[in-house]
């Protein structure tokens, strides 16, 4: 579905501003979502602005942060430091380890949901401590790995709206989950810095001298560009950059991470191949002697020609039938890049159809395009 556009006099700052003063103005509660990132930093810190000024009455905000257990210690020191912040103006901060079911993309390689944060039995193994003061279980949640935590949120937050730090800068899925929201009734989701650019973040973690996790420096350190500087749990389908670093500089932290999953060791042999759906220009050229794959053929052959030769996990398994519909459907449209999207996504998962749902529109979009600048050219 196409998304309109629309530009502003207003600068993305005082938008905000005024999108959190609008909700807040209609009495009811409000969830924050902190994940101790740049941008909930960004939300967070207009939020506490706001408050202090008497502009929202912080009596309606609960802050909520989703402890991953396998996070940054410079995340955790961020976490602390605005739990304190919130608490001395009296706003309620939930720091929740509960046992939620995570996408894990180093579990048998499939991107499947089946990585339990704070998981009950393994506490020998867990990546730290929870602090003393964190919720450890919900009426909401009845056994581990029940749910994941964005179903919790909906679930036990539904008598509120939430506020979340999502930026359609950062992906066409997060422009499209923007798109769709509605705003109007209990349960639903707003996210006042859509609309903001990273230059638009960092500015103004840089103006207001903001204390950010220190992470963010070794990641850029260590080659990550600035608009990919994003930080995810350990496990999560970005978090390879990360694990990485961490196994050449802090080893004491990297055996923890082998002792809560095993398989993390493979992120140092493949980090930067297909494997992770990633490939350097360091891998290119040692792999630059292979035979170029045809992606569209291979394609072909994983959906329709022999399926059984391919191991797929159960959760992406399913959604074979939606696949083939769109291999069939963008048939003479889709690119190169495209079926090799298409191919990886199958073989290495795509339980929530984020990748799917990415193709239906870039492959029209692409096309589009294309088609547009070879009119132009006749």
């Amino acid at each position: 579905m196409p998304v309109k556009k629309l530009v502003s006099t207003m600068n993305v700052l005082e938008a905000a501003k005024q999108r959190i003063q609008n909700v807040f103005s209609n009495g009811v509660k409000v969830y924050m979502s902190f994940s101790s990132g740049k941008d909930s930093l960004c939300m967070a810190s207009i939020t506490y602005d706001l408050i202090r000024a008497g502009k929202i009455d912080g009596k309606l905000l609960t802050v909520i942060f989703i402890d991953e257990e396998g996070i940054y210690p410079s995340m955790e020191e961020a976490a602390f430091r605005w739990k304190r912040n919130f608490e001395s103006i009296g706003v309620k901060f939930l720091w929740l380890c509960l046992p939620f079911k995570q996408v894990s993309v180093i579990d048998h390689l499939s991107a499947s949901e089946s990585w339990i944060t704070w998981e009950p039995g393994k506490e020998d193994v867990w990546v730290r401590k929870p602090p003393p003061f964190a919720v450890m279980h919900s009426p909401y949640l009845k056994y581990p790995g029940e749910m994941n935590y964005q179903t919790f949120c909906k679930r036990a937050f539904a008598d509120g709206v939430q506020m979340v730090g999502i930026r359609t800068a950062e992906s066409l899925t997060r422009l499209q989950a923007v798109s769709r929201s509605k705003l109007g009734s209990l349960g639903g989701m707003f996210y006042p810095i859509y609309d903001w650019a990273d230059k638009d973040v960092w500015l103004y973690i840089k103006e207001r001298n903001l204390e950010f996790p220190e992470i963010y420096m070794r990641l850029y350190e260590a080659g990550v560009a600035k608009n990919q500087l994003r930080l995810c749990a350990f496990f999560g389908d970005n978090g390879t950059q990360g694990l990485r670093w961490i196994a050449e500089t802090d080893p004491v932290l990297w055996e923890r991470i082998e002792r809560r999953e095993p398989n993390a060791y493979l992120v140092l042999l493949y980090w930067d191949s297909e494997m992770f759906r990633r490939s350097s220009h360091k891998r290119k050229e040692l792999e630059k002697d292979e035979e170029q794959k045809d992606y569209k053929a291979l394609c072909k052959d994983l959906l329709f020609l022999h399926p059984e030769r391919y191991t797929i996990a159960p959760d992406t398994a399913n959604k074979l039938p939606s696949y083939r519909s769109l291999f069939l459907k963008s048939y003479g449209l889709a690119t190169d890049d495209h079926y090799k999207q298409m191919y990886e996504a199958l073989l290495y998962g795509d339980p929530k159809s984020r990748i799917l749902r990415i193709l239906w529109t870039s492959i029209y979009n692409d096309y589009s395009v294309s088609a547009k600048s070879k009119g132009v050219k006749k």
